[in-house]
């Protein structure tokens, strides 16, 4: 339990924000820090639907051994901008809300639900990087030599942060949790 709540203050502190009660993350007022910006634009305090998630294909070995395919077949993300850049474009954006992705060996037919409903808070930097604040699974994919994760398919579960270069590449600093190899469990 200490482990827990260590880690998820040190989250807290990592977003930014206190750790939220249930109550106060259901309360749709805006604190001081969420309608505060530097140097930028105000940005909406409302939740809203987030762009679906697209799916993806990469074919056998970019990813994992056999063709593979993903989509969404629960989607009910929403999204909320904290802070935008001075030309108005997202800085910080929440996210929160339940995604199942079906992913699938297109040559054979097997398949797996992979829960990727976790909450985050992703920085969209100007360059083209991004950084994910990130609590619970989601699921992402590494190509080889791609970072810190072989080539795959992954959830990633728990409490860490996932560093995206301009060129794609990621870099998971894991606090607590770990990972599913999803190209593993589509293969059984």
């Amino acid at each position: 339990m200490r482990r827990t709540f260590v880690t998820l203050t040190v989250l807290a502190a990592l977003l930014g924000t206190a750790a939220a009660t249930p109550a106060a993350a259901a309360d749709p007022t805006p604190t001081a820090s969420e309608t505060t910006t530097t140097q930028t634009t105000e940005a909406p305090s409302t939740w809203e639907p987030a762009p679906p998630t697209p799916p993806f294909d990469y074919p056998a070995g970019a990813r994992c051994d056999f063709p593979v395919h993903a989509e969404a077949i629960l989607d009910e993300v929403v999204q909320r901008v904290l802070e935008t850049h001075p030309d108005g474009s997202p800085k910080r954006v929440a996210y929160k809300g339940p995604l199942v992705m079906r992913v699938t060996d297109t040559a054979g037919g097997a398949h797996f639900d992979a829960d990727a409903g976790g909450s985050a808070v992703v920085e969209y930097r100007l360059d083209g990087s991004q950084r994910w604040l990130v609590l619970g699974p989601v699921l992402t994919t590494f190509r080889a030599n791609g970072g810190t994760l072989p080539r795959g398919v992954y959830t990633i579960d728990g409490a860490y942060i996932l560093d995206i270069t301009a060129d794609r590449t990621k870099t998971l600093t894991m606090l607590h949790g770990g990972t599913d190899d999803i190209c593993a469990r589509v293969a059984r």
